[in-house]
């Protein structure tokens, strides 16, 4: 095979592989954001003026403290994700 012909092959192969990422990333985002949309309900949701405060109380303790707050904060999220979940196993298992 001759090198300009491999050079070709090449980058056919290359922008095959950019189209068809390109192309994966856009349905995947789809999907995430379909899903996200159906499973968060108002009632929830966490409201972004938490978030705000959040971020503001873990930006004005000490610099050495910081991490902890993240931490902390980051814990208390995923403890109230998990109670939200049982909750919806619970209603999920009413309903049947």
């Amino acid at each position: 095979m001759q090198m300009k012909h491999l050079i070709i092959f090449a980058l056919a192969g290359i922008v095959l592989l950019i189209g068809f990422n390109m192309f994966n990333s856009n349905r995947h985002e789809s999907r995430i954001a379909a899903a996200t949309s159906s499973t968060t309900s108002p009632a929830t949701a966490i409201s972004s003026e938490d978030t705000v405060n959040t971020n503001t109380d873990i930006a004005s303790q000490p610099l050495g403290k910081q991490p902890k707050a993240i931490l902390d904060n980051a814990t208390a999220q995923i403890e109230q994700a998990e109670q939200l979940n049982q909750e919806r196993v619970e209603q999920m298992s009413d309903a049947q």
